[in-house]
């Protein structure tokens, strides 16, 4: 007994002169689990085509905003002296002769910095509307299902059955004054199918989880669902699909104004450019080089982005 007594004081001494281990103190919260969209930003600044795409797309959106930062020249004013002049002249214009003159001495640079704001403005519309329209038309269809998703998935592909460009074209035939309002509309009047499709498939996903019917046993309404629970969990495929789309409409738009179906002078656009270089490409090729040059690297920003961004929010691709 004595030697018990010892020990059990021996004990407390000792807990009371040693310092606490560290071990028993706590080691920090652990990380907070990052969502879907979390994980997906975290791929996306590790990933070079993304930070590659988005610097050119921001300088596009910032020509498209500013295009008198970028040039003092009128693209629409013409000296007839300069006409089908492809030689730089850096030292004499500044930057109105940097990329030479078209057929009726315009600058070359100059027409292509105010013709990005119409090619973008008309891809960014186009997406927007797309988006909205296809979107709700989707998500309609897929979360009730039944008669009204037959007519709505019936009314999807009697509009996806058109030919894109060829319908495009017979509806601004129909106007004789085609502005921007009336590219962009042409447009989105047959481009949403493919959104309403990629909706429809992720609403149906969605809705079978188990969220959802929860949300349902609680007594969540039908819009609550829809927009609380169900959207922002549908948007994934449709922001891929969006933003390579969106380079795909600038195409449509130059490939419409190269026709002769799209804008009209006094716009400023790359497709009329390209147009009009193509009947001097023998004898003044830059005319057509360099719009031809700029849409390309515009399409292929917005691509690399959508491939990206598809990549980050596919579980399957990380």
């Amino acid at each position: 007994m004595p030697d018990a007594t010892k020990t059990t004081a021996a004990t407390a001494v000792d807990a009371v002169t040693t310092p606490p281990v560290e071990a028993a103190a706590p080691q920090g919260r652990p990380d907070k689990p990052r969502s879907l969209w979390g994980d997906a930003w975290r791929d996306l600044r590790r990933n070079p085509y993304f930070l590659v795409s988005s610097v050119l797309i921001f300088f596009l959106l910032l020509i498209a905003a500013f295009p008198g930062m970028f040039t003092s020249a009128s693209p629409t004013a013409g000296d007839l002296v300069k006409h089908y002049i492809g030689k730089p002249e850096l030292g004499n214009v500044g930057s109105a002769g940097w990329f030479g003159y078209d057929i009726q001495g315009r600058s070359v640079y100059a027409r292509l910095i105010y013709g990005t704001r119409a090619s973008v403005l008309v891809g960014i519309c186009v997406t927007l509307i797309v988006t909205v329209v296809g979107g709700l038309v989707g998500m309609i269809a897929g979360y009730f299902g039944g008669w009204t998703d037959t007519i709505l998935s019936r009314l999807t592909d009697i509009f996806f059955g058109i030919p894109f460009l060829l319908g495009a074209m017979v509806v601004l035939q129909s106007f004789t004054d085609r502005t921007i309002l009336v590219v962009v509309f042409a447009l989105a009047f047959l481009g949403w199918t493919q959104m309403a499709r990629v909706m429809r498939g992720a609403v149906i996903t969605v809705k079978q989880a188990d969220y959802v019917h929860a949300a349902k046993a609680l007594g969540a309404g039908t819009t609550r669902i829809l927009f609380r629970h169900i959207l922002p969990n549908a948007m994934a495929p449709v922001i891929v699909v969006a933003t390579i789309a969106l380079g795909g409409y600038i195409s449509a738009e130059a490939t419409l104004s190269y026709l002769g179906l799209g804008f009209a002078a006094p716009t400023v656009s790359w497709g009329l450019d390209i147009s009009a270089g193509v009947q001097a490409i023998r004898t003044s090729p830059h005319i057509l080089l360099y719009p031809s040059i700029m849409l390309s690297l515009t399409v292929l920003a917005f691509i690399m982005l959508g491939e990206a961004v598809r990549n980050a929010l596919d579980p399957k691709l990380r």
